[in-house]
């Protein structure tokens, strides 16, 4: 806070909420700017913290900071005052902010009680109408979350407006008749004028929460920038989404515990997730219904969720909360309160499990329809690339070689549509046909036997290094690998051509035990925690697959419980 005022904010953070462009520093005592008044984009705008003034020497526009936010927004310095620390999530005038002071000082304000769900729904209808989504936004959907625009429209993202509007956003939404009084994220301001509350802080792409008769009871925020706590572990990404509530301003309420419904509310089958976004592009892959809470605990209104739909035709819940529920014991005690509430309700309820690489149920779906594209351009590999890898018989050769035949204009030779040198086509074209050809392209390639060991996770008790790297392990308290916690799920082998690093080999391993596994595999996708053995005679090493590769580690496999017997087997 700077000397000599009562304001619980600077200049400083006037230019961040004002997006100023800082061209220079000079120290501490002044910063040049890019001026948002003339519009100058030489930095001849001077921001002085110390005394919290600021002065154009290109258009000799100057003044307090509350008088730079006005004039940018049209607003008189006390409205300025107001939106300024609404969008910094300050509290009362006066007290330095900090997160901790910030939450020892919510004041206990007079709340309201919550209106109707038709009133709720009617608002923020047309609180929705009237935001939009920036460009950012819609490519983050499109590019990042593999929505089409079609999805993105129908789904009603859009983007929380600047923290100046929010006062106007109210207003006119009185002036449409909608009610705000009781309806999540409206409040009373200091001036007795209702307010949105949406914040510079706060930022990002607002999703719509709907129950499952389709009414809007809710909107949730994915922030552009996560929020730390102070203290928060470096490794830790922070708050990620926020509810849009106005919980402890005055004639505030509570957002609730809403759970958000997409797809068929007459489905046999629905799953279960943390997260409206995940939940809506789950369902645009699989066009499967899904649940989501907007907390992994919070499961309050999922009891009365399944009883309805138990009347209306539902037999099974999938659980299919994020894969960490194997390592976290928040998200693990969530997922067996979703199993029990659905057995309380008479639905029949199983655990989904995907490939643990991808923590989410959304990230696994979209990754999968990424896959089938790179799987349609590997079938453009040649011949050679194809036998040295594994992937064909030898034989394949000649259905190769007649594919070449039937393409009159295909504009390349024999040799180089199968991938061959000239020396090694002239031994295909030899009397018996291929043979020093197959001894010439073995001799380019070679075979590494292998073994892969998974955690037994049957049970429904998380584990405190499941799907983490050896880094969470070390931390855990375990030096090495427990084997006896581990149970061996394949032992095979993998053809690659010869030359190959270890590191390569092991690298080509994952991508072979991943998502379509190979015959005889018993686990899941490789994944951290995993250990790869890599044997050959009597030698054998072991590897921690890690964050980044796979890490030499010590290993007692007789301690790991064998492969379970086939079906069948007695």
């Amino acid at each position: 806070m700077a000397s000599g005022t009562d304001f619980p904010f600077t200049i400083m953070d006037i230019a961040g909420l004002l997006r100023l462009n800082i061209r220079r520093r000079g120290g501490s005592r002044v910063a040049y700017a890019d001026c948002p008044i003339c519009g100058d984009r030489r930095g001849k705008l001077g921001l002085y913290p110390q005394i919290n003034t600021w002065r154009c020497y290109h258009c000799g526009e100057c003044g307090g900071m509350l008088a730079l936010y006005g004039k940018v927004h049209g607003v008189s310095n006390s409205d300025a005052y107001q939106e300024i620390c609404d969008a910094l999530a300050i509290g009362a005038p006066g007290r330095e902010y900090t997160p901790k002071a910030k939450e020892a000082a919510a004041p206990d304000e007079p709340q309201t009680q919550r209106a109707s769900p038709q009133e709720i729904h009617r608002t923020l209808t047309a609180l929705l109408a009237m935001l939009t989504l920036s460009p950012a936004h819609r490519e983050h959907l499109r590019t990042k979350r593999g929505l089409a625009d079609g999805q993105i429209q129908g789904f009603g993202f859009k983007s929380t407006p600047p923290a100046y509007q929010c006062r106007a956003i109210a207003a006119q939404l009185l002036k449409q008749g909608c009610i705000v009084e009781g309806v999540p994220g409206f409040y009373l301001d200091n001036g007795g004028r209702w307010r949105a509350k949406f914040h510079q802080r706060t930022s990002g792409i607002v999703i719509p929460l709907r129950g499952v008769d389709g009414l809007l009871q809710g909107l949730q925020i994915r922030l552009d920038r996560p929020i730390k706590k102070e203290d928060d572990p470096p490794e830790k990404t922070g708050i990620k989404y926020l509810p849009f509530t106005s919980t402890g301003k005055p004639l505030g309420v509570t957002s609730g515990n809403p759970i958000h419904f997409v797809g068929d509310p007459s489905s046999r089958v629905v799953y279960v997730t943390e997260g409206a976004l995940k939940a809506d592009i789950a369902h645009a892959l699989t066009g499967r219904t899904f649940a989501a809470t907007v907390g992994v605990n919070n499961t309050m209104g999922m009891d009365e969720l399944f009883a309805f739909l138990r009347r209306n035709g539902t037999e099974e819940i999938i659980e299919a909360e994020d894969m960490d529920k194997y390592c976290n014991p928040n998200v693990s005690r969530g997922a067996s309160k979703v199993h029990q509430l659905a057995v309380k309700n008479g639905l029949q309820c199983r655990r989904l499990v995907w490939n643990p690489n991808y923590k989410g149920i959304d990230d696994w779906l979209l990754a999968l329809r990424r896959k089938e594209t790179k799987e349609k351009e590997r079938e453009h590999m040649n011949f050679k690339e194809m036998y040295l890898n594994g992937m064909c018989p030898f034989g394949y050769i000649d259905s190769c070689a007649d594919q070449w035949r039937s393409r009159p204009n295909i504009g390349v030779s024999a040799e180089e549509f199968l991938g061959l040198t000239y020396e090694e086509y002239q031994m295909y074209l030899q009397t018996e046909p291929g043979a020093s050809l197959k001894k010439c392209l073995d001799s380019q390639r070679s075979t590494q036997k292998f073994r892969v060991y998974q955690l037994g996770l049957e049970g429904i008790e998380a584990h405190p290094f499941a799907f983490r790297s050896m880094e969470i392990m070390l931390k855990a308290g375990y030096q090495q690998p427990p084997a006896g916690s581990y149970r061996l799920v394949y032992d095979g082998e993998l053809i690659h051509p010869r030359g190959w690093t270890e590191q390569a080999v092991m690298r080509r391993i994952r991508e072979h035990c991943n998502d379509y596994l190979p015959e005889g595999y018993q686990g899941h996708s490789m994944t951290m925690s995993d250990i790869l053995e890599l044997y050959d005679g009597d030698n054998r090493d072991f590897f921690y697959c890690d964050e980044d590769g796979f890490t030499p580690v010590r290993f007692d496999a007789e301690q790991a419980a064998p492969m379970r017997e086939a079906d069948g087997d007695e």
